[in-house]
């Protein structure tokens, strides 16, 4: 517990904050355009069946699993 509590009080302590942020940024960046790519790419929801896919979005061809 003392250990606990001297971290906390170090002030000359290095600064990893900034760095945590900036990856958890980047992560939720990759994690939400990588969704969007799949999301694009999957079957369409309700009310999404005649709507055009960006043009951004790559098209990812199907594969057949029954056909192996």
């Amino acid at each position: 517990m003392n250990l606990l509590m001297e971290v906390t009080t170090n002030t000359n302590a290095p600064q990893y904050s900034v760095s945590l942020v900036l990856v958890m940024v980047l992560g939720f960046v990759a994690a939400a355009t990588i969704g969007s790519i799949a999301w694009y790419n999957s079957k369409r929801p309700l009310g999404w069946e005649d709507k055009e896919r960006p043009e951004i979005v790559p098209d990812v061809p199907k594969v057949d699993l029954d056909g192996q």
